[in-house]
């Protein structure tokens, strides 16, 4: 049949199927392959990301989404899974992909702290709980159980509280040390406001665990508040 001058003939089958984005993907990754994460600006890395978890759509609006919503990349990797759900087209499948880059860095650093004894790691240890805590939204203590050589036996979230208020038992955290058969203790918790300063109830309790540990004969080496802003530590400051 003919053909009118301005009609088009039908796109190639392949062509038709092709969505208009995979050639920026496949140009994306080539970067990647070539120069490493460093060279790709934060919608980039966050793109390379969301491929894995929505391989049929573009994805490059909702990487910007999120970075508008969460701030960084650093945020959005961070960010609590709710809060993720409600920038629209973050599903489930995006919560695992962005969640799991921050279980991995939190993995990676917690392996180098306890590759060697903390005390001569401090700054392994300040990086892995900034990692683990410095952006949590809401409250969480933990502590790091180490053995005579203060090397690191187990680190254990023993509470997760409200935005401001995490409730701590000292005899617990006692408990579990002996539990571990731990020689020394660390204890650390975040301050989602940003400030690292401790208020009268964390210098209380602290001392009142650092006691009930000097009684079953362990030492209660520090207690480290980490925030956005940086960090405080009890023995720094005198009360330890």
């Amino acid at each position: 049949m003919a053909t009118g001058d301005d009609e088009q003939p039908d796109p190639a089958p392949d062509a038709a199927k092709t969505p208009h984005f995979h050639g920026h993907r496949q140009r994306l990754k080539d970067r990647f392959l070539k120069t490493g994460g460093d060279q790709l600006a934060d919608y980039e890395l966050l793109e390379l990301l969301l491929f894995q978890a929505l391989p049929r759509r573009d994805v490059k609006p909702l990487a910007k989404d999120l970075l508008d919503r969460f701030g960084s990349f650093a945020g959005v990797v961070t960010a609590e899974a709710s809060l993720i759900r409600q920038v629209p087209g973050a599903g489930d499948a995006v919560v695992v992909a962005l969640k799991t880059v921050a279980a991995a860095a939190e993995r990676l650093a917690r392996d180098e702290l306890a590759a060697a004894p903390v005390l001569g790691n401090w700054d392994k240890l300040l990086k892995y709980c900034r990692t683990a805590m410095s952006r949590e939204g809401r409250e969480q203590f933990r502590v790091l159980y180490l053995n005579r050589k203060n090397v690191l036996i187990k680190d254990e979230v023993q509470w997760r509280g409200t935005i401001d208020h995490t409730p701590l038992y000292p005899r617990e955290v006692v408990k579990r040390a002996l539990e571990l058969q731990a020689a020394a203790l660390i204890m650390v918790h975040n301050h989602p406001s940003g400030d690292p300063t401790p208020s009268q109830a964390d210098i209380d309790m602290t001392r009142q665990v650092a006691e009930a540990a000097k009684s079953m004969g362990i030492v209660l080496h520090d207690h480290l508040i980490i925030a956005k802003s940086g960090h405080t530590s009890f023995r720094d400051m005198g009360y330890l």
